[in-house]
């Protein structure tokens, strides 16, 4: 029998980010998807500078619409807003997934110095307070390196695509002598990676996006 995989994103440009992953990872499956997208949910957490609750019950909205949409799964695609989707799990009957947990979960198997990189403090401490979790989880002690790329995100915001990249790679290289595995906090990023010489890729660097889906391929 086909399953229903809901994804939630706050930007629209990640539904065919997505669509391309689903048709990569998930095509041995049968599995139909549906998306929901509010950009709203994102450009709210970044004016406040936070997760407000307004904007996580609207979150816990949407994945209950999704459930009742008919959902087998759920997976929630922006990391900005995963305090909210962890909330949502116990009023929730079938799973939900924020989308960094699987590359948290990764990054702590694969070293104890641990980086993470982001544009966006409403991001990067999301994705760093995940990380400790998920180590303390399996009583692993780590060392956390938690690294904000100033300028980096109004760069891409005023078409200085260029900019961003520079600052991204910059953070990315200073941090390979230091840790063992780096952490992608947006996926944005994931494209700065290719750009980089192999000589200052000295250890794994991380996105969400295809360590989640690998995550998927295991459970549906």
């Amino acid at each position: 029998m086909s399953k229903k995989l809901a994804l939630i994103h706050t930007s629209a440009t990640l539904v065919s980010i997505f669509q391309e992953l689903v048709e990569e990872y998930l095509k041995d499956k049968d599995i139909q998807i549906f998306n929901i997208v509010d950009d709203s949910l994102i450009k709210n957490t970044i004016e406040r500078n936070k997760l407000t609750p307004d904007t996580a019950r609207r979150v816990v909205n949407y994945i209950g619409s999704a459930e009742e949409a008919g959902a087998d799964y759920i997976m929630v695609t922006c990391s900005s807003i995963g305090a909210a989707v962890e909330s949502s799990e116990i009023l929730t009957s079938v799973p939900v997934l924020r989308v960094d947990r699987p590359m948290a979960d990764k990054a702590v198997s694969e070293g104890k110095k641990i980086g993470v990189v982001a544009t966006l403090p409403t991001t990067l401490e999301p994705t760093s307070d995940l990380v400790r979790r998920r180590a303390l989880a399996v009583g692993k002690e780590i060392e956390l390196t938690s690294k904000l790329c100033e300028g980096a995100f109004e760069a891409l915001m005023n078409g200085n695509a260029q900019e961003h990249d520079k600052k991204v790679a910059a953070a990315l290289i200073e941090l390979t002598d230091t840790v063992d595995v780096i952490v992608l906090a947006q996926a944005s990023m994931a494209r700065v990676v290719e750009q980089l010489d192999d000589i200052d890729r000295k250890v794994p660097i991380l996105a969400s996006p295809p360590v989640a889906m690998e995550y998927l391929v295991r459970i549906l």
